[in-house]
């Protein structure tokens, strides 16, 4: 074999053995390369942990950014519009209208801040009585004065865009005849006519179930629109009714009309001249069978409507609801002597109770003794709101025109675009942005948010399932009745 080869080193020249300084230089290598990836995991590991700790911080800060957004929203939400709405993601504030040159324009200018709900309107009806209830042979975009009877027709979408309504409860309403007999069914048609007319003018109507509802629509330019079952008779007496209309979209119910169910008395109950044998008996308010009407309201989360009712079923009514009321359609008693408006008494219990109380603009509801004048005007019905707010305070007002379901109207206040003039004669009054805010729609919403509130409460609860005995003074007055 040949021999090794000889290598000399750099430094003195002595001779080495190959072998020998082969392995050296390789251990020498490896280990230079070892260390130079232990640098550079170092480094990385260094960044790593840097770039982490960044994230960390901006987390940290986001968190801290938001609960502090979170707790000044909430803070100005509360002191603007109560706790009801400090949820609401929509900047709900109170407007500063100091630009406004005129009491009308300072209206306009609360009104585009702050949908206006308005409590009740009987265009439903009109369309039953001057077309069939044939929604698609009538243009809602005309004057419908023109085409129906001037006196009673105060609602189209003109003049509704005009009076910067913001959202509508609608009636499904039918007569008092129907008592006994098809209320049921011609209460399903009226709601149909509801449906039909806000579905063929999706650029003007949203149909909506709930308080958030109203304002996401009047967010998007549009009027809610929702439904009021305008009396009791339309139930037919049946729980399970009642729960139906609730699905179909109803969220009020005036517990009666102008006549008696067979579990609360109507206001002409109250009349010095009420006659038992043509009216049928009184039954003091509500029955037990009434109180889980209520109840059963409560549950569902629909709202109790109080117009049209007794003093003895407002009074029963608001012992036992849990959740606060609402007069859809109705004014001031002391001020106007008139039955279907609202005792002091009745007044002061329903602030307890946290409801609100919409007046109506009809004529014979406004002007009337001890104040009846010569001519109704539209300063007629703010003195009615000031005597509630008077009475009472400002958070238990709002309005209920009553639109298309009655025959006259004070001076001032002919239709549906008039809403502007009777705030601006609020302002000249001295009311100020957050108040008229409230008679607008702030205090009907929060009335709604808190029945929402109960019923979610309930949900445990199951359905009441009484039944009221069918008991009439004339079994005539029962000539559909079956023994199913």
């Amino acid at each position: 074999m040949d021999d090794p080869a000889v290598y000399y080193s750099n430094t003195g020249g002595e001779k080495q053995d190959a072998t020998a300084v082969s392995v050296r230089s390789t251990t020498e290598l490896f280990a230079s390369d070892s260390q130079k990836k232990m640098n550079t995991r170092v480094v990385y590991g260094s960044l790593a942990a840097l770039v982490i700790a960044l994230i960390a911080v901006l987390i940290a800060l986001i968190v801290v950014a938001t609960s502090k957004n979170s707790n000044e929203t909430s803070s100005s939400g509360s002191s603007a519009q109560g706790s009801c709405e400090d949820s609401n993601s929509y900047p709900w504030v109170v407007p500063d209208c100091s630009y406004a040159k005129t009491n009308l324009e300072k209206a306009h200018c609360v009104l585009d801040s702050y949908p206006l709900v308005d409590g009740h309107n009987d265009l439903p009806y009109r369309y039953r009585m001057f077309a069939n209830n044939s929604v698609y042979n009538v243009d809602l975009t005309s004057d419908l004065r023109l085409t129906w009877d001037p006196n009673v027709s105060h609602t189209d979408i003109p003049k509704m865009r005009k009076g910067k309504l913001g959202a509508q409860f609608w009636a499904d309403y039918v007569p008092c005849a129907s008592n006994y007999k098809d209320a049921v069914r011609l209460s399903l048609e009226q709601l149909d006519v509801i449906k039909k007319y806000v579905a063929r003018y999706p650029e003007t109507f949203e149909f909506v179930t709930t308080a958030q509802g109203i304002l996401d629509a009047f967010k998007d330019g549009k009027i809610g629109s929702l439904i009021g079952l305008e009396g009791g008779h339309s139930i037919d007496s049946s729980l399970g009714t009642l729960r139906m209309f609730y699905t179909l979209g109803v969220r009020y119910m005036t517990v009666t009309h102008s006549c008696n169910v067979p579990w609360a008395d109507n206001w002409l109950a109250d009349t010095p001249d009420y006659n038992e044998t043509l009216e049928g008996p009184k039954h003091d308010g509500l029955t037990a069978f009434g109180e889980k009407v209520i109840l059963e309201m409560n549950r569902l989360g629909m709202l109790v409507d109080l117009s049209h009712v007794a003093k003895a079923t407002m009074e029963d009514a608001l012992r036992i609801s849990k959740a606060p009321v609402i007069y859809s359609h109705s004014s001031a008693f002391e001020y106007c002597n008139h039955y279907r408006n609202v005792q002091d008494s009745v007044l002061r219990l329903t602030k307890e109770n946290g409801g609100v109380v919409m007046v109506n603009f009809y004529d014979k509801y406004i002007n009337c003794e001890p104040n009846l004048k010569d001519t109704p005007t539209l300063s007629q019905v703010a003195d009615h709101i000031e005597y509630i707010k008077n009475l009472i305070g400002v958070d238990y007002v709002g309005i209920g025109a009553d639109y298309d379901g009655v025959p006259s109207v004070p001076v001032g206040l002919e239709d549906t675009s008039t809403y502007p003039a009777l705030f601006a004669e609020l302002i000249k009054r001295g009311w100020n942005e957050e108040n008229l805010q409230k008679l607008a729609g702030r205090n009907l919403i929060r009335v709604f948010k808190q029945a929402e509130k109960v019923s979610d409460e309930m949900g445990h609860l199951p359905p009441y399932e009484d039944i009221q005995p069918q008991k009439v003074s004339n079994p005539d007055d029962l000539p559909c009745r079956t023994d199913f």
